[in-house]
């Protein structure tokens, strides 16, 4: 391998490093708790090579979010490409983003802090261009096969999105997760349900 290319696999090691040594550390306390230099010191590194790869706390921070984000959303695409059917996989698709988002540490990450440090804007365009991209994707195919009435697919995807976060975000808070994971995918069957034709 020529030097610039261990180079490069070196940088994407020390990246890699620092992203999941502060995600560990903002799941357990939140952004606010943590300092850079905890990070650095944790990650054997300087704080010098932290500014160098992120910028700042909150670059890292986008950098951690942006891992989370896209997380969920493989974890959301397993699972719709395991069901059979196309309205089949929006609901295994949904369940999953509910299941993924639930867990506290993500919750915190991706729900609480997520939007409060980097602005409601950059939180959405990730966001979107995760798990709310599967989601107006499927909702397309839907809207296009007849299995959903006709109708501007983007407002859909905002308001499923929207009370998906909300329920998710619900959920990691829970004093009894799995069981109120139960009740939330029940009741967003119900919901999912009246908007198919013959419902």
């Amino acid at each position: 391998m020529s030097p610039g290319g261990s180079k490069a696999r070196q940088r994407a090691e020390t990246r890699r490093t620092l992203i999941s040594i502060s995600r560990d550390l903002f799941a357990e306390r939140g952004y606010h708790a943590v300092g850079l230099a905890e990070i650095a010191t944790t990650a054997c590194l300087t704080k010098g090579a932290l500014y160098h790869h992120f910028g700042s706390k909150t670059g890292l921070f986008h950098a951690v979010v942006d891992d989370v984000a896209h997380e969920v959303s493989a974890e959301v695409a397993a699972a719709a490409d395991a069901a059979d059917t196309p309205w089949e996989q929006l609901l295994a698709g949904c369940q999953a983003f509910l299941t993924a988002g639930a867990a506290p540490a993500r919750g915190r990450i991706l729900l609480v802090d997520g939007p409060a440090v980097l602005g409601w804007h950059d939180w959405r365009a990730l966001d979107e261009a995760a798990s709310g991209a599967h989601l107006a994707e499927a909702l397309t195919g839907l809207v296009e096969q007849g299995v959903i009435e006709a109708q501007p697919v983007e407002p859909l995807t905002r308001l499923l999105s929207g009370a998906m976060n909300e329920a998710a975000l619900w959920l990691a808070r829970s004093d009894d997760p799995e069981r109120d994971l139960v009740a939330v995918g029940r009741s967003l069957d119900r919901l999912l349900s009246a908007l198919r034709v013959g419902g």
